[in-house]
């Protein structure tokens, strides 16, 4: 499924909202519901390739697996987190939205925190003793 039918069916998603929002609310969020979890899963079957090719950028240049799997981790945590997010602020539920939105960014401090310290590591092994 290419990106045309991806914005076709958004747009024939959207277009049923408006419609049935002030009709059937319930049935009008399920609309955009399946339509936002459909597109993601379309999108997720493609991520493999971009996967495959960080993963061996990684090899080549040799990296540790471990900051390569950390990176593709953190990118997860982003995307799913944003479409928690999202759903949750069209279902009008701002605040849980942001909740979402902080724990995400938590979870992305947390599985950082190696690379961090590596960082700092390398730079301090930079720096002239005294």
């Amino acid at each position: 499924m290419d990106i045309i039918q991806i914005v076709i069916i958004g747009i024939i998603a959207s277009i049923l909202y408006i419609i049935l929002k002030d009709l059937k609310g319930p049935f009008a969020f399920l609309i955009v519901l399946i339509t936002g979890i459909t597109i993601f899963i379309v999108v997720i079957n493609q991520i493999g390739s971009i996967i495959q090719m960080i993963e061996s950028l990684g090899q080549k240049a040799s990296i540790d697996g471990m900051y390569i799997d950390t990176i593709l981790k953190i990118i997860g945590i982003a995307y799913i987190t944003e479409l928690g997010a999202n759903i949750t602020k069209d279902a009008g539920l701002g605040a849980v939205a942001s909740k979402i939105e902080l724990a995400g960014k938590i979870f992305i401090l947390l599985l950082a925190l190696p690379i961090i310290t590596a960082v700092i590591e390398t730079i301090f092994n930079f720096l002239p003793s005294t």
